[in-house]
């Protein structure tokens, strides 16, 4: 079957290659916290490797003259853009830094995919994105695997760092979550802006505690750790929420610990487990039910006026102005009349409707 034919392209892959460089950015950023950097400060040089990365990316284009077929921020997303920045780049790292403080390592590790959970718990109660049984068993088993991975037997104590680290799970779900309804947007720019914000205040935070820049090596590593593992890692995932929805991309996401785990079996010379084999049948059964996942029923999109990057399919069926941009795919302003169709589709940009039982 061609790849390109099927509702899962391209949203699969996007998601499914963001949780490959972030689970990467694992095991690297493990080698520099060995090189002395205080992991908030950390947090902060990560951050800020992948706004600026971005930023010069832009200027590079501007510079090129490449024209950008993606539809830039205007100044009414500004708002929700100051939440997912304040929920994801600020609050979330917060409440991580503060429960690392007062946890053990084990609780840390297996609450931290917690943010799966949250993710997908949002999504399916609060945004009512569609939800069936096969949808379900998916999820089940990439978290299954990613408990598994992340568990590390003993005593894990639950107290208030245990708390604080949850709370960062439920931050970075809501963040998720706030993002999908910018995902129209130029990803790249909502990626920027959070990792120059989120790492301007975390460096911020790690300084009035005490901490100090390291050598420069450990910086630029730092950065261009942090270029990839969030800034080019975030631009997928977003790109990955205009086609997917958010619960569908939370649950792919939710591989990076095991692409992280088998990379530190390559690069720090940690053991192959079984326990590392089993995790990854779990989420190799949960990725397949994803990908195998059908959903297409008789639906009706109602009228809707919006911007974003689209080709002239059956979805974008509509008259352009003289100021309107030639060529395909461009973005510009347009009107989607009503519409009733049936076909195979996600909760993208153009279906985010109500369902009924039977089409569940």
């Amino acid at each position: 079957m061609n790849p390109r034919a099927s509702v899962a392209w391209p949203g699969a892959p996007l998601a499914i290659g963001s949780a490959i460089l972030f689970g990467a950015s694992t095991p690297l950023a493990k080698t520099l916290l060995g090189a002395g950097i205080r992991p908030w400060l950390l947090a902060g040089l990560l951050y800020l490797g992948s706004g600026i990365g971005l930023g010069l990316l832009e200027c590079l284009r501007r510079i090129a003259r490449v024209p950008s077929r993606e539809e830039s921020l205007r100044l009414n997303h500004l708002p929700l853009l100051g939440l997912v920045v304040t929920f994801g780049g600020v609050i979330g790292p917060l409440l991580l830094m503060l429960g690392l403080q007062r946890s053990i390592a084990s609780s840390a590790s297996l609450l931290l995919n917690l943010e799966g959970i949250a993710t997908m718990a949002i999504a399916w109660i609060v945004v009512r994105e569609n939800v069936d049984r096969r949808l379900l068993i998916g999820a089940a088993a990439i978290l299954c695997g990613a408990f598994l991975l992340s568990w590390q037997g003993g005593g894990a104590v639950f107290g208030t760092g245990s708390l604080a680290i949850a709370g960062a799970c439920v931050a970075w779900g809501i963040d998720n979550n706030l993002t999908r309804k910018l995902s129209a947007s130029n990803p790249m720019q909502i990626a920027l802006a959070k990792g120059l914000v989120a790492g301007a205040v975390n460096c911020a935070l790690a300084f009035g505690l005490g901490a100090h820049l390291p050598g420069w090596k450990a910086v630029v590593g730092a950065g261009v750790v942090g270029f990839f593992g969030y800034g080019v890692s975030l631009t997928l995932f977003v790109f990955a929420l205009r086609f997917l929805g958010t619960a569908r991309t939370g649950a792919y996401f939710s591989t990076a610990p095991f692409i992280g785990a088998i990379l530190s079996v390559a690069i720090l010379n940690e053991p192959l487990t079984a326990r590392l084999i089993i995790a990854g049948v779990l989420m190799a059964i949960g990725v397949y039910f994803h990908l195998a996942e059908r959903h297409e029923h008789e639906h009706l999109h109602t009228p809707v006026e919006h911007a974003h990057r689209h080709t002239h399919d059956e979805h974008h069926q509509h008259q352009h102005g003289p100021d309107d941009p030639a060529g395909e795919p461009h973005s510009h302003w347009h009107i989607h009349e009503p519409l009733r169709h049936s076909h195979a589709h996600y909760p993208d940009v153009h279906h985010r409707h109500e369902h009924s039982d039977s089409e569940s």
